[in-house]
């Protein structure tokens, strides 16, 4: 919530159209992107990897306590 908070607080600000809003545009376009990735990042990367990398320890033990068992 706070990140998209910060992404529609930036929208004016890209949107801008006055005088000197040259340098604040840049500016909040990349605030705006970095935000998004983190957010996309956190949310649907760092759980996709921890999930795969948990099911590949999961079967690694799985296989080794299957060997130890006679």
């Amino acid at each position: 919530m706070t990140t998209l908070t910060m992404i529609l607080g930036m929208m004016p600000i890209a949107l801008a159209s006055g005088a000197a809003s040259e340098a604040k545009n840049g500016l909040a376009w990349v605030l705006i992107g970095g935000l998004t990735s983190s957010m996309f990042l956190t949310l649907i990367f760092v759980p996709i990897v921890y999930e795969t990398i948990d099911n590949v320890i999961f079967k690694i033990k799985k296989r080794l306590n299957k060997k130890a068992d006679p």
